[in-house]
């Protein structure tokens, strides 16, 4: 079941998103899709791969910067207002929380409770609601027959955020992929996005 929170976020100010998972992920297709989204939109935006090593398993780190005006920055994401984190194992390997605002949304990919987490002092820190889980890799499996969790993720971050529309997201998917695999893509995305409208509805 997904929870996620309530609240949109204000584009009048710099969006910082950080996505951690681990190689083989699609963690830096994410970033640019997201990019893409926003783009569309006529928004400014930037994507900025991970540095180190991308080989299969290991962590890996993409960021992304979204604002209605030209972004000077050009770094990675060290105070992030949005993370996303891919693969649950990394909860506790890597300090994925490092730096994130005090107002900052969490999405986390799992089929666990956020109880079962052991992010107590996370979830207490963070405004009500704005830790959110999503089954990315359940939902990748059923409609990709594959376990890539980034569309679905995406799918569920615009959601949460309300930064850009589904419909951008939808748009961005065709760019990267063709065919079959953009429709199951997308479709991905639409039943995470569906997912996190209804978890909202239950919360209100």
């Amino acid at each position: 079941m997904l929870v996620i929170g309530t609240c949109p976020w204000d584009i009048s100010v710099m969006l910082q998103v950080r996505i951690h998972g681990r190689g083989g992920q699609g963690v830096v297709t994410a970033a640019e899709m997201l990019s893409i989204a926003a783009f569309e939109e006529g928004k400014h935006a930037q994507a900025i791969p991970s540095f180190g090593s991308e080989r299969m398993g290991a962590p890996v780190v993409a960021y992304v910067r979204i604002d209605d005006v030209p972004i000077e920055l050009n770094e990675p994401v060290m105070n992030p207002d949005v993370l996303v984190v891919q693969d649950p194992t990394l909860l506790q390997a890597v300090d994925v929380f490092s730096g994130l605002a005090d107002d900052g949304f969490v999405l986390i990919n799992t089929r666990r409770a956020i109880a079962d987490l052991r992010i107590e002092d996370l979830v207490e820190r963070l405004p009500p609601g704005h830790v959110a889980t999503v089954p990315a890799t359940g939902l990748a499996l059923q409609y990709l027959g594959r376990s890539t969790p980034n569309t679905a993720l995406l799918g569920a971050l615009v959601a949460l955020t309300n930064v850009i529309a589904l419909q951008s997201v939808t748009e961005a998917i065709n760019e990267k992929f063709v065919g079959e695999l953009a429709a199951r893509n997308i479709e991905v995305a639409q039943r995470a996005h569906d997912a996190a409208r209804a978890g909202q509805s239950r919360r209100s």
